[in-house]
Parts: C-alpha cells; sequence; structure tokens
C-alpha cells in the first residue's frame, strides 16, 4: 500500500520560478502538487480548495507580501505549513518569516534533493532553516543595538514603565518627584529611541520585546 502523498500548493508571482518547481516535483512520488498561485491573496483563497500538507511561499510579491500571506494561512489553516523559498537573506525576512508561521526558511539556489526533504521534514513538523538563514539569526542574538530599546537608561525604562501603565506626563513628573519638563523630555527620549512615533507604539514594542517587567 502506497503511504499518503505530501499534498504541496507554491506561491510565487513568477510563472517561470512556479513551472521549474512543478516540473521538480514528478521527480518524486510522494511528493503531490496540488495548486499554484501568483500572490498572497490567492494562496490564501486557494488553501480552503486544495488543502495543502505543505505551502512553499515566496517573500517577495506585488499586493500581499508572503509573510503576511504566510501568517493569515497559519491562522486559518493551522494544519498546513508553510515554507518560505526566496532569493533574500537579511535578517528582518527571516525573522518576519518565522514570526509569521513558516516552519523553514530556505533560499531558491536550494537543491531539488534538499527542498523534498525540507518539504517533508515540515509535512512532520519539522523545521529546515538554510545555514545562511542560521547564521542570520545567530548574529541577531549576538548584536544588541538591533533589539529595540536596548540603548535605554534605567530611568527611561521607569518611565516607559509608567506610560505602559498609561500615566501621562504630569501624572509621571508626580511619580518620579521630577519637574513637568524632565518627564516630557524622558518620554521624547524614549519615542526616539524605539522609533515610534506615539506612546502607544511605544506602549506595544516595550511590551513585544519585554521591555518593562
Amino acid at each position: 500500500m502506497l503511504e499518503k502523498r505530501i499534498r504541496v500548493m507554491l506561491v510565487d508571482d513568477h510563472a517561470v520560478v512556479r513551472s521549474g518547481l512543478g516540473a521538480f516535483m514528478l521527480a518524486y512520488d510522494d511528493l503531490e502538487l496540488v495548486g499554484e498561485a501568483s500572490s498572497g491573496e490567492r494562496a490564501i483563497a486557494l488553501c480552503q480548495q486544495t488543502q495543502p500538507d505543505v505551502v512553499v511561499m515566496d517573500l517577495m510579491m506585488p499586493g500581499m507580501d508572503g509573510a503576511t500571506a504566510t501568517r493569515r494561512i497559519r491562522e486559518k489553516y493551522p494544519n498546513t505549513q508553510v515554507i518560505t523559498l526566496t532569493s533574500f537573506k537579511e535578517q528582518a525576512l527571516v525573522e518576519g518569516a518565522l514570526q509569521a508561521g513558516a516552519i523553514g526558511y530556505l533560499l531558491k539556489d536550494v537543491t531539488a534533493d534538499d527542498l523534498a526533504s525540507a518539504i517533508r521534514s515540515a509535512a512532520a513538523g519539522k523545521p529546515t532553516l538554510a545555514p545562511e538563514a542560521q547564521m542570520v539569526l545567530i548574529a541577531s542574538t549576538r548584536s544588541p543595538a538591533d533589539r529595540p530599546g536596548f540603548d535605554l537608561t534605567e530611568r527611561e525604562r521607569e518611565v516607559l514603565a509608567l506610560v505602559v501603565q498609561g500615566m501621562n506626563n504630569n501624572q509621571i513628573a508626580e511619580r518620579l518627584v521630577v519637574s513637568l519638563s524632565t518627564a516630557k523630555f524622558h518620554v521624547s527620549s524614549i519615542l526616539s529611541k524605539l522609533n515610534a512615533v506615539t506612546r502607544a507604539e511605544a506602549v506595544s514594542i516595550a511590551l513585544k520585546n519585554n521591555l518593562v517587567k
């Protein structure tokens, strides 16, 4: 009795790339191409129709990008795994794809056998990262300057904690027994260091990156 074949959907805005990937899959008896999409929006719609086990997703596409499509697919179809297949290895793209729920991150120069292995691993719930993606993630953990809030002073962290609690500048000044102008200065400095435009954005960044207790 034949084992169940892995249902795969390909997502790439370039028809030539989809054609090449589809041709490669013909060489593997355990892989079945069940759909192709040229955009993130189309990929989400096709998932409901084709019920793929694994989606091979490009990152850079017109309209909805691959990371957004990955997040939507993982939210709506949690049994479907997503592998990112891209030409780019920048830290922000690697982290964005993995945070969106991708279980694999591969570059487009990957060999056919390695891609097939990654698809099998994804179907089994096991991650696969290109060596370049692994190096990017390792480097990011060694570079605190890439982390939001790395340069906040202890006083600024105190102020940020009060901002998170919803206090305005007057309340912060009273709590810390400082002048209103000093409180405003600290808040302004915090927004600048976090690259935040509003207090609400600063609160979101603080909570996301565990900058306050």
